[in-house]
C-alpha cells in the first residue's frame, strides 16, 4: 500500500531519522520527536514502526486524536504489527473510551499470545470495561439524582481533641486559616474532614450563584492575575504565592481551570484554591477545566487521591462543585479568558456563551466542549482536533471572534508550553500554563500573567519547578491506567 511518492523515497535517511527522533523521545522531547518522525515518513510512509513511534510521541503530548490516527495507520499498513493496536488502545484508554481500547488489547494478545504483559494488560482492561458497565446500569439519571450536598452536614462532624491542624472558627474562613492550612498542607498533613467539607459546601454555594460567563472589573491602577492549569502541583502552587502574593482583594487572582488531575497533590491544591475563594470571593476566580470532570478524574488520579486522603462521599461531592464552575470570563469587557479555545461556528456571540446550561458533566460535543477541549493551529480555519475532542481553530477564527465581540484578546490554557506560555494568531491569542515541568518529565516552566488596567498589557512571568516530596505524578491513579501513562 504505497503511500508516497517513491521518487521520494530515502529509506536509509529516513532510519537516521527515526534514531534521532528515538533519542529526542527519550530525552522527553515529545515535539521534537514528533518532527523527526514525520520526516521519516515523509522519506519512508510505508514503514509502521515510525507511524506507531510518532503516536506513542503524540500520546505524550496528550494529543491522543493524532496518536489514533497514526497509530490505525501503522495498522493498515502491517495488520501483524501489534504496537500498532497498543498505541492505539493506550490512546483510546487516555480519552475514557474503553470498549474501543479493549478491541485493541484483544488484537494485541492474539498476536502474542505468550506475551504475559499483553495479557496482563488484556485483563485489566477487560475489567475496567466490566466496572463501567455495572456503574452505568446502577447510575441514576442526572435529572434524578439527589445532591450530595444537600444530605451532609458538617456542623455535626466531631474534631478529636487531639487534631492540631488548622481549625475554622464558626463559618469564616479566614488568612490566617488559610495559611495555618497551607503550611500543613505543605508538611504533608491533612486538614480534618469537617473543614474540609466546610469549604467545599462554601464554595459550591458563592459558584453555584454566579453566572456561566462571569465578568471581572479591574479598576484603573488595579492589576489582575490569570494562571493556567496547576495539575495537582502544590508546591508550585505555594511558589506562584511566593512570587506573586497571596490573593487578596487587591491582589486577586483566576485560575484558568485544570486544578486537579496528573500530580499527585491535587486534593491539597483545591482545597486551597477553595478556601481563598471562601476568604474573599473576589479575591479567587476559577474557571472550569477539561479536568474538572467524573471521566477524567476517574482516569487521571484525582479521584483515587480523594479516596485516599478524604473519603468516598468527597468523590460525588467534588464532582458536583465541579459542575458550578463558570465557563468563561472576560476581563474589563476587553479580554476573554476561557480554559480551552473558540468554536466550530462563526458568529458565536457572548450571550450565547452566558446561556450555557453548565450545570452538568461536559457533553462530547457542542458549544460547552468546545470552550474546554479546542486548540488554536497555525493554519486559517478549523481543523480536526489532535486530542480527539474539540476542534484546531485559526488566527482567522480569533480575529472574527474578537471583532463581532468587541474585544482585544484570548487568554486561553491547556496546553503545556516549554516557556509557560505562547503568544500566537498575531498577538491575539495567549496561552498560558502554570505547571512547570509537568508530571516531573516535561522540562517546562510555567507561567502566569499580570494585566494592569487601563491598558490590559499583559505582563508575562515565568518560573521553574520547585522541589516537592517524592510523590510520583499520577500515584492515586487506578493502576491499569497507570500502566499506559
Amino acid at each position: 500500500m504505497p503511500t508516497m511518492d517513491p521518487a521520494n523515497s530515502n529509506p536509509s535517511r529516513a532510519e537516521e531519522l527515526k534514531v534521532l527522533a528515538n533519542e529526542a523521545f527519550k530525552a522527553h522531547k515529545f515535539a521534537q520527536a514528533i518532527d523527526l518522525y514525520t520526516q521519516a515518513i515523509d522519506l519512508n510512509g510505508d514503514n509502521a514502526v515510525y507511524w506507531a513511534n510518532r503516536a506513542f510521541a503524540h500520546t505524550k503530548l496528550e494529543e491522543y486524536g493524532s496518536a489514533i490516527i497514526d497509530a490505525t495507520k501503522a495498522v493498515e499498513i502491517d495488520p501483524k504489527y501489534s504496537k500498532g493496536y497498543y498505541r492505539r488502545g493506550a490512546a483510546y484508554l487516555a480519552m475514557a473510551k474503553f470498549k474501543e481500547a479493549l478491541k485493541d488489547f484483544q488484537q494485541v494478545k492474539k498476536l502474542c499470545p505468550n506475551d504475559p504483559d499483553a495479557s496482563k494488560k488484556l485483563k485489566e482492561c477487560e475489567k475496567a470495561v466490566m466496572k463501567l458497565k455495572f456503574e452505568e446500569a446502577i447510575s441514576v439519571p442526572e435529572s434524578q439524582r439527589r445532591s450530595v450536598a444537600d444530605s451532609v452536614d458538617y456542623t455535626t462532624i466531631v474534631v478529636e481533641p487531639e487534631y492540631a491542624g488548622a481549625r475554622i472558627e464558626g463559618d469564616v474562613v479566614t488568612l490566617d486559616f488559610v495559611k495555618k492550612m497551607m503550611d500543613d498542607f505543605k508538611n504533608q498533613k491533612s486538614l480534618h474532614r469537617r473543614y474540609a467539607l466546610q469549604i467545599v459546601l462554601q464554595t459550591r454555594e458563592m459558584l453555584r450563584s454566579l453566572p456561566t460567563l462571569v465578568d471581572v472589573n479591574v479598576p484603573d491602577g488595579k492589576h489582575f492575575t490569570v494562571c493556567g492549569d496547576v495539575h495537582g502541583q502544590f508546591y508550585d502552587l505555594l511558589n506562584i504565592f511566593e512570587l506573586n502574593g497571596f490573593p487578596s482583594e487587591d491582589n486577586p487572582y483566576l485560575f484558568n481551570g485544570d486544578f486537579v488531575d496528573r500530580g499527585s497533590f491535587s486534593v491539597e491544591v483545591i482545597l486551597t484554591l477553595f478556601a481563598f475563594k471562601c476568604m474573599c470571593p473576589t479575591a479567587m476566580y476559577l474557571a472550569r477545566g477539561n479536568h474538572e470532570s467524573k471521566s477524567m478524574n476517574k482516569i487521571y488520579g484525582f479521584e483515587g487521591e480523594v479516596r485516599s486522603k478524604l473519603s468516598e462521599i468527597f468523590v460525588e461531592l467534588f464532582a458536583e462543585v465541579f459542575c458550578c464552575l463558570p465557563l468563561a470570563h472576560v476581563i474589563n469587557n476587553k479580554i476573554f479568558v476561557v480554559h480551552g479555545g473558540l468554536f466550530s461556528v462563526d458568529g458565536v456571540k457572548l450571550s450565547e456563551i452566558s446561556a450555557i446550561d453548565r450545570f452538568r458533566e461536559p457533553p462530547e460535543e457542542g458549544l460547552m466542549c468546545e470552550l474546554l477541549w479546542s486548540d488554536p493551529q497555525p493554519q486559517l480555519g478549523r481543523g480536526p482536533s489532535k486530542r480527539g475532542v474539540g476542534l484546531s481553530f485559526g488566527a482567522d477564527v480569533t480575529k472574527k471572534f474578537l471583532k463581532e465581540n468587541n474585544l482585544d484578546l484570548v487568554v486561553r490554557s491547556h496546553e503545556v508550553k516549554d516557556e509557560g506560555y505562547e503568544i500566537e494568531h498575531d498577538g491575539k491569542l495567549i496561552t498560558v500554563f502554570s505547571a512547570p515541568n509537568y508530571c516531573d518529565q516535561m522540562g517546562n516552566k510555567g507561567a502566569f500573567i499580570r494585566f494592569e488596567a487601563p491598558s490590559l498589557k499583559p505582563n508575562i512571568v515565568t518560573f521553574s519547578a520547585v522541589p516537592h516530596p517524592d510523590v510520583k505524578p499520577m500515584a492515586y491513579a487506578n493502576n491499569f491506567f497507570r500502566m499506559f501513562s
